[in-house]
């Protein structure tokens, strides 16, 4: 099963957390991968997904992407997590 785009979204927030002394997130508890779920809610949402209208069509277009198959796969491995923005 390929989750690279996970792994990476994963990664780039725990990236995030690390630099403030947060908590790390894994894709082994449920409870972090519902926690992965709301984020990439949350950067699904138009305000974030287009920096509030600054980034060009062209890069929205490529987060939609990103974050649809980072959706998609955290769905394949936990179909019990929750996406408001996605409609699941």
């Amino acid at each position: 099963m390929n989750i690279q785009a996970l792994e990476s979204y994963v990664e780039s927030k725990n990236r995030w957390q690390a630099i403030f002394k947060g908590r790390q997130y894994s894709l082994l508890s449920a409870v972090d991968r519902q926690a992965i779920a709301n984020m990439i809610d949350a950067d699904m949402s138009p305000e974030n997904l287009t920096c509030d209208g600054e980034l060009p069509a062209s890069q929205v277009r490529e987060r939609v992407r990103y974050l649809s198959r980072a959706a998609e796969e955290l769905l394949s491995i936990d179909p019990s997590v929750s996406f408001y923005e996605m409609g699941v």
